[in-house]
């Protein structure tokens, strides 16, 4: 699985273009395909979604070109579709799903409508419930209520009232007040029970008006498509920057210090999610707004926590959840129940990633309570669900953390790690590589406590698997078992020790024969993956200095400063000698030279993370230098990279 590490963040600033709303994207998408004439889109949303409507509307007949960029011309089909039968996949795309089976159901043509394994989980039965009462002839290919679904021709009886659950999913109403135009006759839906994600039905029904069709309506309970309805193209139509998108956004200012900027959606959009600025504005952000962008700052004393009905920012507010984490207090977020029926059950998924990163959690049918506490590193599982994604990384301002399956974000928001990373500052990383007794670990741990920053002897890490293999009995060739061994490792340090499983190995790691170890161990791929993200967990604020092997090339590629430490072999061998020595060990000179020539040999040759020096990093001979000389000289480097 691919996965992203982030690393604790220090603030965030700046301003970020959104790309186009995947909700209006899909809509304008369909009516285009439905209306008389052609149809200019401008700005639509490229994601994955909207790539299955093309594709869908592309194999129904409909005329589709694109124009470069975000722009396409759809030739409107007059409500008349061209291609009477077809199969089509819309993987998880909700927005594409349910308008298409409704529209098609009342098209007349023989379709069979299909998705991924967990479109296949969510359900439909109640759209299809209300196609059913206009003569609709719909077939569940599997489990009945969930796709895929077989639409056959059928006779259609317009008009008169239908009848839809509105508590499960907007996009059933959303579906048929799309497709009621297409019979021509006047029809009335009423919605049964209370009406979820309300700002989505005010999305379509702009939407419709602007392709000339005006629904009545009376509340939020009944609506009417007056007789002789029909799409017409506008000519031109812009796609609004997603608001949804922008909560994170807003988030990370209100988090980060800010001001962050987002450019696109403001308080003209026909979208509810800007509402989740005024959510946020609850917690104690700093909120500016203009027609088409939307400003936040953190307040002076920090976020509090909000008790909100979220049924009007029903995806936005998965972004509060998160921004919890920052509040003082116990969020909680309510009229939710929507999150269990899309991408993934997101309340269930929500608490599961909360956890591991060390909130408490309590969750319900339709809520959810976060109380924060100190968080931790923690790899966060995704659930091919792009908004639990982008939610998550806002939790990188109080822990380094993974994110599983980033790529996920595609469905809405491709390039949003780019543009996250344009507008956040992480903790800066020194990453100080070198051969074995260059010097390199006393330089760094001196320079780290110059700083302030925390330090990292990668090679411990190493040792200290060599050294929990050798207790376990284990073969330091025997590549699983000593991969476990590290990936179960408990380890801590302090200013004058190294402790494993809370016993003090400083010394235990340090013989010849554990530091031959290490270099075995460290050639091995499955062991250097189970460290990975235990090293990339030290990148902590305000910093972090690192030595090592391979700190600048393969644990912080992004380093903010990279050093070669080296020294020649001889130098080396005496200043090991003089340390062991020291420390009361018997040690042999001669043999300390070639040992250390065969080691940089091995180290240099592994195909796994070779020791070499990376083309961004400074070289730094420490052969006739002192500690004391190599240590400033790291220092002048820093401020130098304004650290």
């Amino acid at each position: 699985m691919e996965f992203l590490d982030l690393p604790q963040l220090l603030s965030a600033a700046g301003s970020v273009r959104l790309p186009g709303s995947k909700s209006i994207s899909n809509r304008v998408l369909l009516l285009a395909a439905l209306a008389e004439g052609e149809t200019e889109v401008r700005d639509l949303l490229a994601s994955d979604d909207t790539e299955r409507m093309l594709e869908a509307l592309k194999a129904l007949g409909i005329g589709v070109v694109h124009l470069g960029g975000e722009n396409w011309r759809i030739s409107g089909c007059a409500g008349r579709i061209p291609v009477c039968q077809a199969e089509l996949f819309l993987g998880n795309a909700g927005t594409a799903f349910r308008p298409l089976t409704a529209a098609l159901a009342l098209a007349g043509g023989d379709y069979v409508l299909k998705g991924v394994a967990r479109m296949h989980e969510r359900p439909i039965g109640d759209l299809v419930d209300g196609l059913r009462q206009l003569g609709a002839d719909v077939t569940y290919l599997g489990n009945e209520g969930y796709p895929p679904l077989h639409l056959k021709p059928a006779t259609i009886r317009p008009g008169g009232v239908l009848k839809v659950r509105g508590d499960v999913s907007s996009q059933f109403l959303t579906g048929l007040l799309m497709a009621l135009p297409l019979t021509g006759e006047a029809a009335t839906v009423e919605v049964i029970g209370e009406l979820i994600s309300k700002p989505y039905i005010e999305i379509t029904l702009a939407t419709m008006a602007r392709f000339g069709v005006t629904v009545q309506r009376d509340g939020w309970q009944r609506f009417t498509v007056p007789a002789g309805s029909r799409y017409r193209s506008p000519g031109i139509v812009y796609v609004e920057g997603d608001a949804s998108s922008a909560s994170y956004f807003l988030a990370l200012g209100a988090i980060g210090g800010g001001p962050v900027r987002v450019e696109g959606v403001g308080h003209d959009s026909i979208q509810g999610d800007v509402k989740f600025a005024e959510a946020l504005a609850q917690m104690g952000a700093q909120i500016e707004m203009g027609p088409n962008w939307m400003a936040s700052r953190a307040p002076a004393g920090g976020l509090v926590a909000v008790d909100l009905d979220c049924n009007h920012i029903p995806d936005a507010a998965m972004t509060l959840a998160t921004a919890a984490l920052f509040a003082k207090g116990t969020t909680t977020l309510r009229n939710i129940a929507s999150w269990r029926v899309k991408e993934t059950d997101r309340i269930a998924a929500m608490a599961a990633e909360l956890r591991k990163l060390g909130a408490e959690v309590e969750e319900g049918g339709d809520y959810i309570r976060v109380t924060p506490a100190g968080l931790k590193p923690a790899a966060i599982d995704t659930y091919d669900d792009h908004r639990m994604a982008m939610c998550f990384s806002l939790a990188a301002f109080g822990t380094p953390l993974r994110i599983n399956d980033p790529k996920c974000v595609a469905k809405t928001f491709p390039d949003y790690f780019a543009c996250f990373s344009a507008v956040t500052k992480a903790a800066p990383v020194i990453a100080i590589d070198g051969p074995s007794a260059s010097g390199k670990g006393t330089v760094a741990a001196r320079v780290a406590a110059a700083l302030g920053y925390a330090y990292l002897d990668s090679g411990a890490l190493y040792r200290l698997t060599a050294l929990g293999a050798r207790r376990a009995g284990i073969a330091w060739n025997d590549e699983a078992a000593v991969a476990a061994i590290a990936a179960g490792l408990d380890v801590s340090f302090s200013e004058s020790d190294i402790f494993l499983n809370g016993a003090a190995v400083g010394d235990a790691i340090r013989t010849e024969e554990i530091s031959a170890g290490a270099s075995q161990v460290a050639a091995l791929p499955a062991v250097r993956e189970a460290l990975l993200f235990r090293q990339r967990a030290f990148n902590r604020v305000p910093g972090l200095v690192g030595d090592g092997r391979d700190m600048g090339s393969v644990i912080f590629p992004r380093a903010t400063l990279k050093i070669f430490l080296t020294a020649s072999a001889e130098a080396r061998a005496e200043r090991r000698y003089k340390q062991l020595i020291g420390k009361g060990f018997s040690a042999n000179l001669s043999d300390l030279l070639l040992d250390l020539q065969q080691r940089d040999a091995r180290d240099s040759g592994r195909s796994v993370a070779p020791l070499r020096q990376e083309a961004d990093a400074k070289l730094l001979d420490t052969t006739s230098l002192t500690i004391e000389e190599a240590v400033n000289q790291v220092l002048l480097w820093s401020r130098e990279a304004s650290l």
